[in-house]
């Protein structure tokens, strides 16, 4: 099993350190794991950056004053500062204050023993330093008991497949598939002349769809949603679930699925709860401006080759619809 510490540690020092000198802050609201991490990134960077300062932040409070209230939030970032943010616990505690939101990299370090980074700053990093392989480690810890802890979403992945409108014939793309929940909907759907590929950036996602039987209703490809092994306007409908919220730049993810779709063609972006539920179970609560809120979405789609055409976000279902504009 590899060291995801010092994994993360190495890629952190390697962004981070032709910044130097500068003060990194290390921040997740337990003292102890803010601690262990600041000093296994220090341990990364190389003898020649030793006039860097790494510190957790212990005993500073927020605005709040709270238990539930991160440090950062007394902080802002600064030339000559970043923030880090270890998202910490079973549910991340600390999600009210808006220490998260000032943070230039957040961690996942529910498991201190994998963290892995979900947000670095693109004026810290471009996207491609560190995306794909974090978001790999990400899925690749929860795949194995995937479909045994969500099975029972199956009937909600059924439905939206109906209500995306898949016709016999149809060549579908299910992108970010992870274990393959909708690929037997979408081929009952697209029937015996229809064609689906299921394509997801994380093999173990892949390899429990096909322990799981999926692969004999679709095609399975390793693939990033960012780039796509597949031509111009292949696709007649585009079955996202779980995907747009998780890409580094949605504008940009959303125009590559317009480019494989056909025009007239339509992308469902899904997921079996709502957002609120969503956001509930991940212990934050919702901001406004979110990618997938009412909001935002629609201008998203509108700058990315779709037309929005519904939008319905309640407790059991996350569903918007949009054709791909001609």
């Amino acid at each position: 099993m590899p060291d995801r510490i010092a994994e993360v540690t190495a890629l952190l020092a390697e962004v981070l350190a032709p910044r130097a000198p500068l003060t990194v802050i290390v921040d997740g609201g337990d003292p102890g794991a803010a601690a262990v991490f600041a000093s296994r990134l220090a341990a990364a960077f190389p003898s020649a950056s030793r006039a860097w300062s790494i510190d957790a932040v212990l005993g500073l409070t927020g605005p709040g004053g709270g238990a539930s209230d991160s440090a950062l939030n007394v902080l802002e970032p600064a030339t000559d500062r970043v923030l880090v943010f270890l998202r910490g616990g079973p549910r991340h505690r600390f999600a009210e204050g808006d220490g998260e939101r000032r943070a230039q990299v957040v961690i996942d370090n529910r498991d201190p023993e994998w963290p892995v980074i979900r947000q670095i700053d693109p004026d810290l990093a471009e996207p491609d330093r560190w995306y794909l392989s974090e978001g790999r480690a990400f899925f690749a810890a929860k795949a194995a008991d995937w479909d045994s802890k969500f099975g029972d979403d199956m009937p909600r992945y059924a439905e939206a497949v109906r209500l995306a409108g898949v016709q016999p014939g149809h060549v579908v793309l299910d992108i970010g598939c992870g274990t393959g929940r909708a690929l037997p909907a979408l081929a009952a759907a697209a029937g015996p002349t229809g064609r689906v590929v299921g394509l997801d950036f994380t093999p173990d996602m892949l390899d429990a769809a096909r322990k799981a039987g999926r692969d004999e209703c679709a095609t399975l490809l390793l693939g990033d949603a960012r780039r796509l092994p597949v031509a111009d306007a292949a696709a007649d409908v585009l079955f996202a679930a779980g995907l747009v919220h998780h890409l580094p730049d949605p504008a940009a993810g959303l125009a590559e699925l317009a480019r494989v779709t056909r025009p007239g063609g339509t992308l469902a972006i899904f997921h079996p709860t709502g957002r609120a539920q969503l956001a509930a179970r991940h212990g934050r609560t919702l901001r406004p401006g979110e990618p997938m809120s009412s909001e935002r979405l629609g201008p998203l789609l509108d700058g990315s080759g779709w037309a929005l055409q519904s939008y319905e976000d309640v407790p059991d279902r996350f569903l918007a619809l949009a054709t791909r504009c001609s």
